[in-house]
């Protein structure tokens, strides 16, 4: 780090000697990690490069429809480009998805019937997929449950998907229609499972039942492998474009792909049978989407060396992290255990501090819609709420736990931390 930098950090910050010792040893540690996610990058620019060059892509794609929004060739062919990418039969990738929850939604309840069951095989999902699937709510407010769909939960082992008990409960129980997994941790305390972990475990699922929908929540996973789920055997999977494949730049929407089958009847929520995709006017941001898709192999691997950057840090601190800085990763989270909720909060507060958008206010925990506990979320970012810009977020619940994910850049997320870790201090 340049003396300048140093002396600006100090005067801007007030960084303590110790927040600058750890970081000049954290820098050193991470260098090798460093190398091969720069090789993934390269791998994953190459794949959707050449998907856009495939799909010959052009000036005339960056559409700006209306109305009805028939034959809209951008939106059309981002679709044919996503396929690519992912390497399956169809995508559906629209700027009408509101979050990650609600393209999952689609999927899920696009496919699933009264009486169907639908077993997640990860332990517990993320909190805002209670509400879809019925899960410690309100009956009434439409979820799975009150169409009829049942639900069943295999819980992990030691960290790992519990093989055994799902192949026998696939065995036993005829109606199960779909098998959920999520990749990331959610608001867990494990590492986010590798494509080849999920690849294995699709395997031993198809072994049993070879009908069943296997169904993956790719969110914050894409592109950090040179694989995804859909190259193992997933045969349908959504994410969000404020998070990863976005790449910053897509003002907002998710993505379903996998099976075509799978996919039209997604559709079908989305919109209404009978339309499914071919609805939908654009409003003028395909442009940004195929420019956030574009640069989303960079911006993955910039987020992931910041939560890399993050783990070194704060483990040298005296924190408890997953995964550790030198574990190979499957998603953008960084996890840091505090056992503490006034660092806990200290810690959010500095991300919030070192944001380029609304650095001046403090957040505060709060009553979050689709969330059972108070939460708090630190993101200043240029697009609201976007996971892939720098950002921290955690329920207040024991062992007050944060997660750390995103940064446009690295150079950012490092600041960010280093600021989060001198608020603690302080």
């Amino acid at each position: 780090m340049l003396k300048e930098t140093i002396e600006l950090l100090k005067k801007t910050y007030r960084f303590s000697d110790e927040t600058l010792n750890i970081y000049e040893k954290a820098i050193k540690d991470v260098e090798e990690e460093f190398k091969m996610y720069d090789k993934i990058r390269e791998f994953n620019q190459l794949k959707i490069l050449r998907a856009f060059q495939e799909e010959r892509i052009s000036d005339s794609h960056f559409t700006n429809s209306s109305g009805y929004g028939y034959g809209d060739i951008g939106r059309d062919s981002l679709d044919l480009v996503y396929a690519k990418v992912f390497n399956c039969e169809k995508a559906l990738v629209r700027p009408h998805f509101v979050n990650g929850t609600h393209a999952i939604g689609a999927a899920l309840i696009g496919n699933l019937r009264p009486n169907d069951t639908m077993l997640t095989i990860t332990g517990t999902p993320y909190d805002t997929l209670h509400n879809i699937i019925g899960i410690n709510c309100d009956e009434s407010i439409g979820s799975l449950k009150e169409y009829g769909v049942n639900y069943k939960q295999v819980d992990l082992l030691n960290g790992k998907i519990d093989i055994e008990k799902v192949k026998e409960i696939l065995k036993e129980d005829k109606s199960i229609k779909l098998v959920h997994m999520q990749r990331s941790t959610g608001y867990g305390w494990r590492n986010s499972f590798l494509v080849d972990e999920l690849g294995e475990a699709i395997k031993e699922v198809k072994s049993i039942r070879d009908d069943v929908i296997v169904f993956v929540d790719n969110c914050y996973g894409e592109l950090i492998d040179t694989k995804e789920p859909t190259d193992v055997g997933a045969d349908l999977m959504a994410g969000s474009l404020i998070k990863n494949i976005g790449g910053g730049i897509a003002p907002t929407g998710g993505y379903i792909v996998g099976k075509a089958k799978y996919v039209d009847q997604a559709s079908y929520r989305l919109t209404i049978p009978g339309i499914g995709g071919e609805c939908g006017s654009t409003f003028g941001v395909m442009r940004q989407m195929f420019q956030g898709l574009f640069l989303a192999p960079h911006i993955a691997i910039e987020a992931v060396k910041g939560a890399v950057f993050c783990a070194r840090v704060m483990e040298l601190s005296g924190f408890e992290v997953l995964p550790k800085y030198n574990e190979k990763r499957s998603d953008i989270i960084q996890a840091i255990k505090f056992n503490d909720e006034e660092k806990l909060i200290k810690f959010c507060k500095g991300i919030q501090k070192a944001s380029p958008i609304d650095s001046f206010v403090e957040c505060e925990p709060w009553d979050m819609p689709g969330y059972n506990d108070k939460v708090i979320m630190a993101a200043g970012a240029f697009i609201q709420g976007s996971s892939i810009e720098l950002s921290a977020d955690a329920p207040i619940r024991p062992p007050y736990i944060a997660y750390l994910q995103g940064g446009l850049t690295f150079d950012h997320a490092k600041i960010g931390v280093l600021v989060a870790l001198n608020n603690i201090y302080k």
